[in-house]
């Protein structure tokens, strides 16, 4: 009898240990979209390429750079730039925030008057924004920063 008992034990013991050892621990949340892309543009970006309706403005920017900063996870996060041209659709500083798609959309000065949708494309070493711009420029003469602009950044 105590020898059928010590094998029933034993075999109740490994039951339940086969059967948490089968078991998974708990899978820890992914990491939001809009961390992983902070992570990416939390950076000082130097200008490679700019160009406006298709034209090369490169030789206008040398020493344009973009700083985007801020804590993950709290937005609105902090933009600032330097070596800005005096015709320019920059602003020397501000607020932006991801769009609807976070992968692909930030908003410059979201909810002021300068509120502006960007599309941007990044890696852990390159940073390209598009957008069009309309309003009459920073430090600028009107119409000569509207249209299309695209700026290519590198680290």
């Amino acid at each position: 009898m105590m020898k059928a008992f010590r094998l029933l034990a034993l075999l109740f013991v490994s039951i339940v240990l086969l059967t948490y050892a089968g078991c998974k621990g708990d899978d820890p949340e992914p990491e939001p979209v809009t961390d992983v892309q902070f992570d990416k543009l939390n950076k000082t970006w130097k200008i490679n390429t700019v160009s406006l309706d298709g034209t090369d403005k490169t030789a206008d920017y040398t020493g344009f750079q973009v700083t985007l900063s801020g804590t993950k996870g709290t937005p609105p996060f902090n933009y600032a730039t330097s070596g800005r041209p005096s015709l320019s659709p920059w602003p020397a500083s501000g607020k932006w925030d991801f769009g609807a798609a976070p992968e692909t959309q930030m908003i410059r000065d979201k909810g002021t008057a300068d509120e502006l949708a960007m599309t941007y494309a990044v890696t852990e070493s390159t940073l390209t924004i598009s957008f069009t711009f309309n309003g009459t420029g920073y430090a600028a003469r009107t119409g000569v920063v509207k249209g299309a602009w695209i700026y290519t950044f590198g680290l």
